[in-house]
């Protein structure tokens, strides 16, 4: 069976949409075809968190509100969901908790990015933690860019809104929520078009498999985060469009005693967790990619296959060994991970195929993980560079490393000679690391660009290798994070 529209429900009520154009974004839909002009239009490539909404997902017997950004999510992508848009808040005259919080904080002036900031703060509002720290809020508002107010009393607003559970309409009418979702979920695949121009989104493996094999020329989406900036960006008319959202069982995770088997279609917010434990700098770099509305619409699976040359995953994947599961047609097969990049925006993908899962081996008794994240300002910046390094150990000798970089080549890359200068060295001689920092510079030849020159880069590199062998000879983990002005100047005191 294939459905020809999408469904999915707004203020209570199912909305069908059909014959839309294929790049059509959400936030174009809201604000040209639905005339709601509540959600705005800021920098255009999921920065700013002007156009942030929540979409509400079925999870564990619950709807789970996450937020959104509507100008690079592509209208299907709405199918099976419930969308909330800043309009739909307030109820009988009443505004919502956290409306009424960045009222009586006086956290909006111009108000252009408040709808954002509010829709972020009640996905925020929704989530189970309590109570919530600066810090956290913090992280679920690095997202949203104020440039009135600052940020003292937005989070003071949050802090006020979220200091007990949700208790609001949404909450109230959960159950029926769930139900109405559950009752889209008919397992049916989804095509609105014809041969020439669609919006797919299948419902199985074998309707994937089957559909790319018959549009091999399609574009494949997950997460939309670097896709939508096709649209928007570069204005690419995207013709043929396969979504991989509702593909069954692509997004499973299976975090067993030995590997972590990611689905492809498994977000970085949901795949956070299980990284987290297999090392805490993994988690650090997760709790650094992107904002929670980049966490919560792209995937592993996307951020691997898009082949960035930047993307924070893939030098860490490669520095633990993973290996990448793809398929086309009935075809599976299994490579070492560092080998599916070829050179820039070139992949070992064949036509129809398509990555699958990514295996992660879990760290061993005797290994040893550092990564860490470089970018101009701390929080959803794009990285200068990424260095992952995984060492086994014997005793205090260095029996093997792995090690990958990202930013310093067109694609993410080992540093081999690296790697073979480190075999033997002892980690309580750091006089015999120079051989293997010199050899960082044989490894990468990094470019110029806007966010850090050759020379930077090439430096960086040596110091983040010098950092990792000094934090795991001692056991103990440096922060790099630069303290605020008020708080040198307060410690100087």
């Amino acid at each position: 069976m294939t459905r020809e529209a999408i469904r999915f429900w707004r203020q209570g009520r199912p909305v069908e949409v059909a014959g839309f154009h294929p790049r059509t974004t959400l936030l174009d839909y809201l604000r040209l075809q639905r005339r709601q002009f509540g959600t705005k239009e800021g920098c255009a490539e999921g920065d700013c968190g002007a156009c942030t909404v929540a979409l509400g997902r079925v999870r564990g017997g619950r709807v789970h509100y996450e937020p959104i950004n509507a100008c690079i999510l592509l209208l299907g992508q709405l199918d099976g969901a419930e969308l909330v848009t800043v309009e739909d808040l307030a109820m009988e005259g009443w505004l919502h908790p956290v409306q009424a919080a960045m009222a009586e904080s006086h956290g909006s002036q111009c108000g252009f990015c408040t709808p954002g900031i509010v829709m972020s703060l009640f996905s925020l509002y929704h989530t189970g933690d309590r109570p919530l720290s600066r810090e956290a809020v913090n992280d679920a508002l690095a997202g949203n860019l104020c440039r009135c107010t600052g940020y003292r009393p937005i989070v003071d607003a949050a802090l006020k809104a979220c200091a007990d559970g949700p208790a609001d309409s949404f909450t109230a009418n959960d159950a029926q929520t769930v139900q109405n979702l559950n009752a889209l979920a008919d397992g049916q695949d989804v095509f609105v078009g014809d041969a020439t121009r669609f919006f797919a989104s299948p419902a199985s493996e074998a309707s994937l498999a089957a559909l790319y094999a018959q549009h091999p020329d399609a574009t494949l989406v997950a997460g939309s985060t670097d896709v939508g900036l096709w649209v928007t960006k570069g204005m690419a008319e995207l013709d043929k469009v396969i979504w991989l959202g509702r593909v069954a069982g692509l997004d499973l995770i299976d975090d067993s005693a030995g590997t972590l088997a990611i689905g492809a279609t498994a977000t970085h917010a949901e795949a956070y967790a299980s990284l987290a434990r297999i090392d805490p700098d993994l988690g650090e770099i997760m709790r650094r990619f992107g904002s929670a509305q980049v966490r919560a619409s792209g995937t592993v699976g996307g951020n691997i296959a898009n082949g960035s040359p930047i993307g924070d995953l893939a030098p860490c994947l490669i520095a633990l060994g993973a290996e990448l599961e793809l398929r086309q047609g009935e075809t599976i097969r299994t490579i070492p991970l560092e080998n599916f990049f070829i050179a820039y925006r070139r992949q070992d993908r064949a036509p129809g195929e398509y990555v699958r899962r990514i295996v992660v081996p879990k760290l061993k008794v005797d290994e040893a993980f550092r990564a860490y994240k470089v970018t101009k300002r701390f929080d959803e910046d794009i990285s200068a560079a990424l260095g992952a390094f995984m060492l086994t150990l014997d005793g205090r000798r260095i029996a093997s490393a792995r090690i990958a970089f990202g930013g310093m080549a067109g694609i993410p890359k080992r540093a081999s000679e690296t790697e073979a200068a480190l075999a033997g060295v002892s980690l309580d001689e750091p006089a015999t690391w120079g051989e293997a920092m010199a050899a960082i510079g044989r490894d990468y030849q990094p470019m110029d660009d806007h966010r850090a020159s050759a020379a930077y880069r090439s430096t960086l590199a040596r110091n983040l290798l010098f950092k990792a062998l000094s934090e795991i000879a001692s056991g103990e983990t440096r922060a790099t994070r630069i303290v605020g002005q008020r708080e040198t100047l307060q410690a100087a005191e």
